[in-house]
């Protein structure tokens, strides 16, 4: 079965640093690209970052220079660290897989076939 589960959200003051998880089960994350979303309340999921199999790394504009998304092939888990946390980055977050070596670039929703449950960030003085 294949399965995402996320981890590592919270309720962090701006400026904070938190490290989100996503580990895999069912499947070995170096063969597909993945992405993060975040989902904010009255808002539709965006697109936050991607790593594609090719080595390559994609952030959207407003997170560029302050997140960066890596994969740790041997625990076959993918990593968001975000830094300089500010309040509008308050959402759940998600990561997302898509189809085993997908071409894929800017993390878009319709790209990814299947999800984990997500973890919240709030952050909040």
């Amino acid at each position: 079965q294949l399965q995402l589960v996320e981890s590592g959200g919270g309720l962090v003051q701006p400026g904070s640093s938190l490290r989100l998880s996503c580990a895999a089960s069912g499947f070995t994350l170096y063969e597909r690209p993945i992405g993060w979303f975040r989902q904010a309340p009255g808002k539709e999921r965006e697109g936050v970052s991607s790593s594609t199999t090719a080595g390559d790394t994609y952030y959207t504009e407003s997170v560029k220079g302050r997140f960066n998304i890596s994969r740790d092939i041997a625990k076959n888990t993918v990593y968001l660290q975000m830094n300089s946390l500010k309040p509008e980055d308050t959402a759940n977050y998600y990561c997302a897989a898509a189809a085993p070596r997908a071409r894929v670039g800017m993390p878009r929703v319709r790209d990814y076939i299947f999800w984990g449950q997500g973890t919240q960030v709030t952050v909040s003085s």
